[in-house]
């Protein structure tokens, strides 16, 4: 007992254990990459580093603005997520920094505690990114980055479409030039509605024309810097034509210093209560949008993600964000696309696209108090537009329900509720397909092919009337047996002959000890019914539960069976040949085919159960003695004629089962009979019968001709031609 606890335990700490020795190595991962490091890649990465930081200058400030936070916020947040999650994360590509997606989860979170513009709205949401940060942290060294895998792909694309849409409404306002408050969806569409006929024109030609000019450059050349164009232009449109003067609305000029430490004064025990729902969900989001970029460029450039090393990366960034007057930042999915096609190879290329957004940060400040807010929106509007992925709606609108459930859903939590509410309900809504699906493992009913290579399921190909074979396609999992169980019980329900089962377990990765219960449930009901239940291949973590909680001593040692020659054994160890040979017209294995199929009913009651300890067996030897006595038993021989010629025991007289009936009036009464057969099942079948017509001195060879062998007493076979 003590043993066996100090087991569990052992097996409780041993995650704990393997995640605190795996902390030096996530944190050294710097190391590593600077070592690592080839000169041949400093050029590859530069040029990319710099074509990155020409798209990231304009996006950074644009997304501080859909957050409603100071543009150099956006800036901070390009620069220090940049260089951290480069140092510490997995993929070489993978481009961090602020978002569309997570700018509005931003906001949605922080404006029910301050309003937009104030210092105190700011400092929340540098406080959110060290929330989040700390939690992609704890994430990345429990090593639960496989938990991303759980998120469906519905659930990014139904959020992103809701979130473009959004942000594409939100920022109408500034292109036409009107203001007013609203607190959601419909509120915005209402009040531009309203507000229409106020439209500022000069503002509605700068966003206006900032959209023509994005899109008729990504007409022409998908490289050229089309946002940063159109924001140079449109900033030397406002100077030269002094229209910030006319009631254009401009960003500002941007301070010309490094980002300075956040005011953690606000951080408080209450206020993190507050605020841990939004940044439970910013992480949540940050993290599955990060691997799903990750994972999409790795299977482009054959790299090997390490998904724990990407959270920590991840949560480092955010937590140096937060720190230094940032707000939450993840991977991007355009400044990715762009590094890759731009021939990064190397983490470093990000490191230098920070680089490069700082010293423009320095060195434009000034420039940006000319850039007009509604070329920015304009810019955004087209950005947002992006985000409903059309292409990828319509896959999954034709794919399967589930995904659509999802994905429709967690569009319209996001147009209409809380934000973070609709990215929770996203994935809650994954994990509750996940479990529904694997609650319901396929049990299906296989039969060999036409050349007995493969088991596959043909349901209108002839079964076995006493042998089935089931695969098991998923897990057994305390949500999952109730439905194997059922499965099974109904399918021998429909086939009540097939007492015996072999259970193929090759698909069952995981069982926890429901499944041993069900297992054990199933074995005893078929073992009520007089059959049994045999598995094969069944996989070492699961061996080792039914090792360890019993079931393996339960079901016995002798029925977990190679697949090789399963069938083989049940065939000659455990099936009735009586059935196969009178009974059964399909040949489905290939142990049967060489069966002699009969073509006359059987006089013997081959239906009729054999009532337990009715038979006296004979083991092999004893029955060699018996034979070189005097007076030797009668050995009776019940299989047919063909079987016969094969092997037989000397002296053994041939009377097959189908014609014992009339044949035992010529057996005598005063002789001992022993009847054979090759595994045992008709010999006891033939002994019942004889029992049953006033023969006393009866019993059958123990084991049968199988166990005859087996005692090497093969001299004593002779061997026919046929």
């Amino acid at each position: 007992m003590v043993i066996r606890l100090s087991q569990k335990a052992a097996s409780i700490t041993r995650p704990i254990r393997e995640s605190l020795s795996a902390v030096p190595k996530l944190l050294l991962q710097p190391v590593r990459l600077f070592r690592g490091y080839e000169l041949s890649h400093l050029r590859p990465d530069l040029i990319a580093g710099l074509t990155v930081a020409v798209i990231m200058l304009p996006q950074a400030i644009a997304y501080a603005l859909v957050a409603e936070l100071p543009p150099q916020m956006g800036l901070y947040t390009a620069i220090i997520g940049a260089v951290i999650a480069a140092l510490w994360g997995s993929s070489n590509q993978l481009q961090t920094g602020p978002t569309n997606t997570l700018s509005l989860l931003v906001l949605s979170t922080l404006l029910v505690y301050a309003a937009p513009g104030t210092a105190e709205f700011a400092i929340l949401a540098a406080i959110v990114a060290l929330l989040v940060g700390a939690i992609q942290i704890a994430m990345g060294l429990a090593r639960l980055g496989v938990l991303t895998n759980f998120v469906s792909h519905s659930v990014i694309v139904g959020f992103s479409a809701g979130a473009g849409i959004l942000i594409a409404i939100s920022q109408l306002r500034y292109v036409l030039g009107v203001e007013f408050s609203s607190h959601d969806l419909l509120e915005t569409i209402e009040g531009i509605v309203q507000h229409l006929p106020e439209t500022h024109t000069p503002t509605l030609l700068l966003g206006g024309g900032a959209v023509l000019l994005v899109s008729l450059l990504r007409r022409l050349n998908r490289k050229l810097p089309g946002a940063l164009i159109a924001m140079v232009l449109a900033a030397v449109a406002v100077a030269l034509g002094r229209l910030n003067q006319q009631g254009v609305a401009v960003v500002g000029e941007l301070p010309r210093n490094l980002p300075p430490l956040t005011d953690l004064s606000f951080l408080t025990m209450s206020q993190i209560g507050r605020l841990m729902p939004g940044a439970l969900a910013i992480a949540a989001m940050g993290l599955v949008e990060t691997m799903s970029i990750s994972r999409s460029l790795a299977s482009q450039s054959t790299q090997r993600l390490d998904s724990n090393q990407e959270f920590l990366g991840q949560g480092l960034a955010n937590i140096a964000v937060g720190l230094f007057s940032g707000y939450p930042c993840s991977g991007s999915f355009t400044r990715s696309a762009v590094n890759f096609d731009a021939g990064a190879q190397t983490r470093f290329a990000s490191l230098f696209s920070g680089l490069f957004v700082l010293l423009a940060m320095l060195v434009l400040a000034p420039f940006t108090a000319y850039v007009p807010r509604a070329a920015l929106s304009g810019i955004l509007i087209l950005t947002a537009l992006g985000m409903v992925n059309r292409r990828e709606i319509s896959r999954i609108l034709r794919g399967a329900r589930a995904d659509a459930v999802i994905m429709i859903v967690t569009l319209l939590a996001t147009l209409f509720l809380h934000l973070e509410f609709a990215v929770l309900a996203g994935i809650l809504l994954s994990f509750v397909v996940y479990i529904i699906k694997t609650s319901v493992p396929q049990v299906i009913p296989v039969l060999p092919d036409d050349e007995f290579r493969h088991f596959l399921h043909q349901p209108s190909k002839p079964t076995c009337p006493q042998l089935a074979v089931f695969d098991i396609l998923g897990d057994l999992y305390f949500g999952a047996v109730s439905h194997v169980e059922q499965a099974i019980s109904k399918h021998l329900a429909i086939n009540p002959t097939q007492r015996f089962l072999l259970l193929r377990m090759q698909s069952v990765q995981q069982c926890d000890y429901s499944g041993i219960h069900t297992l054990e449930s199933i074995v005893r009901n078929i073992r009520d019914q007089g059959g049994d239940l045999y598995m094969i291949r069944v996989r070492t973590p699961v061996l080792e539960l039914m090792r360890s909680t019993g079931f393996w001593a339960y079901l016995g040692e002798d029925h977990f069976i190679a697949e090789d020659t399963a069938i083989s054994h049940l065939f000659n160890r455990v099936l009735d040949p009586a059935i196969c040979v009178y009974e059964c017209e399909n040949r489905v294995f290939k142990e049967c085919q060489n069966l002699p199929k009969a073509t006359f009913a059987s006089e013997a009651p081959l239906h009729t159960e054999i009532p337990a300890g009715c038979v006296t067996e004979l083991p092999a030897r004893e029955l060699w003695q018996q034979l070189h006595q005097p007076e030797p038993p009668w050995v009776i021989d019940v299989r047919e004629a063909r079987e016969f010629k094969r092997s037989h025991i000397p002296g053994a007289r041939l009377t097959p089962l189908s014609t014992l009936r009339s044949a035992m009036l010529e057996l005598p009464r005063d002789r001992a009979l022993v009847f054979v057969c090759r595994g045992g099942r008709r010999s006891a079948r033939a002994a019942c019968l004889a029992q049953s017509l006033g023969y006393r001195q009866v019993s059958v060879l123990q084991g049968g001709l199988l166990a005859w062998e087996s005692a090497n007493l093969l001299t004593a076979v002779e061997y026919c031609e046929e």
